[in-house]
């Protein structure tokens, strides 16, 4: 063989087992790629990046949660936490009274019903003005105190007096919220009234509440009645101003008698009566009616009157019906508190033909006493009242006729 033959074949050999090497390599190395390729993202957020924003709205869910509990537990700390010095029970609150000239049956309902409260009861006669019993005329006959949301009514009766409002004039309290006269008086708005009595102003306020007997003595002639006070200007706007006084009665002291003249010339159409408290059967004999004035309110007390229903029919005067249904009561309720002792108050009248009388429940001490606690009293007065026959009409006594006149009396 040749010499340049054998080098090929040489060569074809050493060609033939590289090959062979290498494709038994490629052979063992190779392996499905997909185990070890990461699939594309399908979004352009890091996952360190949603972890972040993840925990951002977390933080402010959780802001928002304690701001939340903060506001209330600060609402709560402040009304829970109130401190009271005066005690709102007392015992023997009636040891003192004059009683002699007062009617008996509504004088022991009226006792009966204040139980050891440390209050007041006020009974009125509104055709007349006579005050048919006044049970612990020591808190009755004092300088009052703050008429707390009775004040309202005075309020109420100034704005329709000026046309600023009707009964059915809603008032915007808030973006979502308005409210006319009746719900306002019913559940007691003070945003409403603050409203109105920003409306009105100062003057014109306080020349109506004067007009209504406020600042002055409701009574004539009775020993140690006391005036109460109305500002001789608004109160500073760091109170509340105008504002505070008509919702709250800021700065105002009114007496449970001013009250009651006030809620008696309401029922009466408008005849603002003095109040005069019989002590003997003889002042009771020769009693004799005395006007103060004449309101010129008749036109609007219809437009009152739905607001004081409602107050007693689903308002803040609704514990009333706990103990009195039978007949329709109208009144107002007011709580509010100051210098560590707060005050309970309900003025009412039953709107009968018979039977008219007019309630002041004034109420002082600490967390038992509010507004519908004295609502509560009135209707357990009511309800003594009613089951003695006292809303019935009375038939007239007649003498006992003589035997003659009796005969005569049958042949006719």
């Amino acid at each position: 063989m040749k010499k340049g033959s054998v080098l090929q074949v040489v060569v074809f050999l050493l060609a033939l087992s590289m090959f062979s090497i290498v494709a038994f390599a490629a052979t063992v190395a190779t392996r499905p790629l997909t185990r070890y390729t990461k699939p594309k993202a399908q979004i352009s957020e890091s996952t360190r990046a949603k972890r972040h924003m993840s925990h951002l709205r977390k933080s402010r869910r959780l802001a928002r949660s304690r701001a939340r509990h903060s506001r209330y537990a600060r609402h709560r700390r402040h009304r829970y936490y109130e401190r009271f010095y005066t005690s709102s029970y007392a015992d023997e609150v009636a040891n003192g009274d004059v009683t002699a000239g007062e009617d008996p049956i509504v004088r022991a309902a009226a006792v009966d019903a204040l139980g050891n409260m440390n209050g007041t009861v006020v009974a009125i006669e509104p055709t007349s003005g006579r005050i048919l019993a006044m049970v612990n005329q020591k808190l009755a006959l004092s300088s009052g105190a703050q008429p707390c949301s009775t004040i309202k009514l005075s309020v109420a009766l100034a704005a329709l007096s000026e046309n600023l409002v009707t009964k059915d004039t809603a008032i915007a309290l808030s973006r979502r919220h308005r409210l006319n006269l009746t719900e306002a008086l019913a559940h007691s708005n003070n945003g409403y009234f603050e409203a109105l009595g920003r409306r009105l102003g100062f003057a014109k306020v306080s020349f109506y509440a004067h007009q209504f007997g406020l600042g002055e003595l409701a009574g004539y002639n009775i020993p140690d009645e006391q005036l109460g006070r109305y500002p001789k200007a608004e109160i500073d706007a760091k109170l509340g101003g105008v504002g505070k006084m008509c919702s709250f009665g800021e700065g105002i002291s009114m007496t449970p008698l001013q009250l009651g003249a006030l809620v008696s010339a309401i029922s009466n159409d408008g005849t603002l009566y003095y109040l005069q408290h019989p002590t003997s059967p003889d002042e009771v004999a020769n009693f004799q009616p005395r006007v103060k004035r004449h309101l010129d309110i008749g036109a609007v007390i219809p437009e009152i009157s739905d607001g004081m229903a409602g107050a007693v029919q689903y308002g803040t005067a609704r514990s009333l019906r706990v103990n009195f249904n039978e007949e329709e009561v109208l009144g107002k309720t007011g709580t509010c508190s100051r210098n560590g002792t707060r005050f309970g108050w309900f003025a009412s009248y039953a709107n009968t033909n018979v039977g008219r009388i007019v309630l002041v429940v004034f109420l002082q001490g600490g967390r038992p006493t509010y507004g519908p606690k004295a609502a509560e009293i009135t209707g357990l007065i009511y309800r003594n009242l009613y089951d003695h026959s006292f809303f019935t009409a009375k038939s007239p006594t007649v003498p006992e006729p003589t035997s003659s006149v009796q005969s005569v009396g049958v042949s006719q």
